[in-house]
């Protein structure tokens, strides 16, 4: 907090890709992540991970229309 009174302004960032966009290309990446571990706890919480991005990205797109 300031001792001015003023409030604290947020820091705002305008992303430059649309959300579905993100969240497929963290899927992406968690697969390709998961391929190079052996089968394992962290090789299932990777594609755990993929499946909820891609369910997410699925949702995202369905609000949209």
């Amino acid at each position: 907090m300031t001792t001015n009174g003023s409030k604290k302004q947020r820091r705002r960032f305008k992303q430059d890709t649309p959300l579905s966009e993100r969240l497929l290309r963290a899927a992406r990446e968690a697969r390709a992540a998961a391929r190079q571990l052996p089968p394992g706890v962290d090789q299932a919480r990777l594609l755990k991970r993929a499946r909820e991005a891609e369910a997410v990205a699925q949702l995202d797109e369905m609000l949209k229309r």
